[in-house]
């Protein structure tokens, strides 16, 4: 087979580059390991920045978004027994899309399917060769036979157990790593959420998240030791622990209904370095995952393929190497500054097995100064709605 970027990773990092380009008529060939409905069965984040929303739009995916997203000015932060409503609006001037992210791949599918491009599904890539040269080769196995797809670009979308970051050199990657001493407990229910805008909580006894993906299905989160097991964790069980943990203010509007799914979800921040070699391009996870405090994770994969795709453009349109060059160094400064924010809001919100008096002192200092501080509340804000898609290095 041949195409001119083979993608591999049919999620919503890669299906949005491959639309990205069909929408400046670059061809492309998706390949995923998984099954359509397998790719659309797994519940993750919800929460859109803006610059994620606007390729969307320039995507021409985001119909159903402006019409059943929920468009957020502002969320709170419940602190043990006081509460701080972030005004996003009033701090940056714009706010936040809660809209899932199946319903996004659901509508990058779609899309896809509409214009008659190849997605392969339950295609495994096995090995990428040549990135170093002008013809990568990508090997894939489809069924019961082996093939090879020969293209100018390979683009890594596949994940953190992926192939793509397996086939930069060992001497030219670096990987930097955190893992956190707990874990979030999440529950999926067909229930009212308990607020119109997201509430982060900070316990004593440790961090719980009230969000949403529609008006009427809930998102909650709680945070939990890192070996738990689900089992030992009952919806009424799940239920008590969230509503002790939201606060007073909260807890009463919490509304409770059998789980649809539960799940676990480690907190660790990793970060590849580079993330390119020769034409191997990594975007999202395969290339760096965050803790899940800031809602960064689906924001950072929109952003990377949104950087390779105007690269790949300018290479096709203009002959123009030097956004592809740079591709690496450009999304790895907007990379770290979504680590340094989700560190951040981990550590200013989650109960630390190893933290002292002093250090949950410290964690009340924090929370005081951001309180009173119209310069810091701008900047959480700043960070949360996100920052520039190609922000000066």
């Amino acid at each position: 087979m041949r195409t001119q970027v083979g993608i591999i990773g049919a999620g919503p990092a890669g299906l949005l580059l491959a639309r990205l380009l069909s929408r400046q008529g670059i061809d492309s060939v998706v390949l995923e390991r998984r099954s359509a409905s397998y790719v659309l069965g797994r519940v993750r984040a919800g929460v859109l920045e803006r610059s994620t929303a606007t390729l969307l739009e320039e995507a021409d995916c985001a119909d159903r978004m402006h019409r059943e997203g929920l468009a957020h000015d502002g969320f709170t932060i419940n602190f043990d027994d006081q509460a701080l409503r972030i005004d996003l609006a009033e701090l940056t001037g714009g706010g936040v899309v809660i809209y899932g992210q199946t319903e996004m791949t659901r509508d990058l599918m779609a899309a896809r399917e509409a214009e008659g491009a190849a997605t392969l599904y339950e295609a495994e890539a096995v090995a990428i060769s040549d990135a170093d040269t002008s013809h990568p080769r990508v090997r894939f196995r489809h069924g019961d036979r082996e093939d090879s797809l020969i293209c100018d670009f390979v683009a890594g979308c596949d994940g953190f157990h992926g192939v793509s970051r397996q086939h930069i050199p060992v001497s030219i990657i670096r990987a930097f790593e955190r893992t956190y001493p707990f874990a979030w407990l999440g529950v999926l229910a067909d229930v009212p959420p308990c607020s119109d805008e997201l509430v982060y909580a900070r316990h004593e006894d440790g961090f719980a998240l009230a969000s949403m993906r529609s008006r009427t299905r809930s998102r909650y989160y709680i945070q939990c030791p890192a070996d738990t097991r689900l089992d030992d964790w009952p919806d009424e069980r799940f239920w008590d622990e969230l509503q002790r943990r939201v606060g007073p203010l909260t807890a009463g509007h919490v509304t409770r209904g059998p789980s649809l799914e539960k799940s676990l979800a480690p907190v660790r921040s990793f970060v590849a370095e580079p993330m390119q070699h020769g034409r191997l391009f990594l975007a999202g996870d395969a290339a760096h995952i965050v803790p899940p405090t800031g809602a960064k994770g689906l924001n950072l994969a929109a952003s990377d393929v949104g950087l390779l795709a105007r690269a790949m453009t300018a290479f096709y349109k203009n002959g123009r190497s030097d956004l592809l060059d740079s591709y690496s160094s450009r999304c790895l400064s907007r990379v770290w500054k979504a680590e340094r924010f989700s560190w951040w809001m981990t550590s200013l919100l989650h109960r630390f097995p190893d933290t002292d008096a002093f250090g949950r002192r410290l964690q009340r200092a924090e929370f005081g100064y951001l309180s009173g501080s119209r310069a810091a509340q701008a900047a959480l804000a700043e960070n949360y709605v996100g920052l520039p898609l190609d922000p000066p290095a």
